[in-house]
């Protein structure tokens, strides 16, 4: 068993994993009725192969733009995504995205949702391999049920067996446990840490939690107030896997009172804007 000193240095060697995604000076505007929005400006970021990479910063900061782009549901105004030497303009079959509402079809059971990646891009569907994330993650038995009779967890849980089951390379999650009880979300969040580091996936994150994000994270982005730029990163230190109760530690602490003040500051910024 690794004791807690060499997993905070493995940690940290974990900086010279090779390069899985690489946004290079990622522009966007949006056109409105109103005028044009600058959602990010020359936003340059580098995601490695296997971290766990969560994206921070005040709301209406441009986090969801950034994901969707590299997830390439997005145009970018000016720069460009890389997944190695691949440029990201649509989207990708080694990427998958997971969204705050799991968007489950209501009409179909769970199993045909479950199935749907695999009818859109004209595949024969790998049921071993659904089968095994389902008992994962205890929805083994429920193949049957309508969105309508699952909680908003085990929804969530439909969904992530949906984009793993098509096995991609990188996970893109857009507040994904948002929308849950606390309880439930602190639930979700020991799930995915367990999942990422069973399979060695790259995941990148973006979330409203600075807990929940020091929880996750192998490094947080903090993004500034609109135009959205890259204004920190911080590596998290701490062991895995990490439980709860961790959450108390004197170590934990430290992050978020760092990680709160860089986003306070950047929420004022963005409360002067919205009034000038």
């Amino acid at each position: 068993m690794m004791d807690a000193t060499r997993m905070r240095k493995a940690a940290g060697a974990s900086d010279k994993r090779s390069t899985k995604m690489f946004v290079e000076s990622a522009t966007k505007y949006y056109q409105t009725r109103t005028g044009s929005v600058h959602a990010l400006d020359n936003v340059s970021l580098e995601v490695r192969d296997g971290e766990f990479l969560c994206i921070l910063g005040p709301s209406g900061c441009g986090k969801s733009t950034l994901l969707w782009s590299m997830g390439g549901l997005h145009d970018l105004s000016d720069g460009e995504i890389r997944l190695g030497p691949e440029k990201i303009t649509r989207p990708h079959p080694e990427i998958a995205m997971i969204f705050q509402d799991a968007n489950l079809l209501p009409w179909r059971n769970l199993a045909a949702n479950i199935a749907l990646p695999f009818e859109l891009k004209r595949k024969p569907v790998d049921q071993e391999r659904i089968d095994a994330l389902l008992k994962r993650v205890d929805l083994w038995g429920f193949e049957s049920k309508f969105p309508r009779e699952l909680s908003g967890g085990m929804q969530q849980r439909a969904s992530i067996v949906r984009s793993l089951s098509v096995n991609p390379s990188l996970l893109l999650m857009d507040e994904p446990f948002g929308a849950l009880d606390a309880f439930t979300r602190d639930e979700m969040n020991l799930l995915i840490q367990e999942i990422w580091m069973e399979t060695g996936k790259t995941i990148v994150f973006v979330t409203h939690s600075i807990s929940e994000a020091i929880f996750l994270a192998d490094r947080v982005a903090v993004m500034s107030a609109r135009p959205g730029r890259i204004k920190s990163e911080l590596r998290i230190e701490l062991p895995h896997p990490r439980h709860y109760t961790m959450k108390t530690s004197p170590e934990f602490s430290r992050y978020k009172a760092e990680l709160t003040e860089q986003i306070r500051v950047e929420a004022m910024k963005a409360a002067q804007l919205a009034d000038a």
